[in-house]
């Protein structure tokens, strides 16, 4: 696997040897939850989270991280903040074995895509 964005329309990429993760977070967004997949005026893509904690004291960083391991099923321990501690947008490293990460938050992302399309079909027959 090399360095980089290897996938298209991926907001993971592979950086010296870790996982890393492009988010951009909206933090008194009322709730917590991953929105989607959006990308940037360069095509970097991201994945959009909203916490309903406030950005004071790194509140809103430590919910988005919990959100995080909890949808993916992994220990928060596992997840570090290691860009935009102060930025909406953010980089987030998981440490483990990026050959079983990568495939899993793929698949991860694959689903939760699927849910908000379901979702979304649901809302306009409404």
């Amino acid at each position: 696997m090399t360095e980089g964005h290897d996938h298209a329309e991926m907001p993971f990429r592979v950086q010296r040897g870790a996982l890393m993760v492009d988010l951009r977070v909206t933090p008194n967004g009322g709730s917590d939850r991953v929105e989607g997949l959006s990308s940037d005026a360069s095509g970097r893509f991201f994945l959009r989270a909203r916490v309903s904690a406030s950005p004071e004291k790194g509140k809103a960083n430590a919910a988005v991280l919990k959100l995080l391991a909890r949808s993916w099923g992994l220990a928060r321990s596992r997840l570090e903040l290691v860009a935009g501690e102060t930025d909406r947008n953010k980089v987030v490293c998981i440490s483990g074995d990026v050959a079983e990460l990568l495939p899993q938050l793929q698949r991860w992302l694959t689903r939760h895509m699927n849910s908000i399309q379901d979702s979304s079909k649901a809302e306009i027959g409404r």
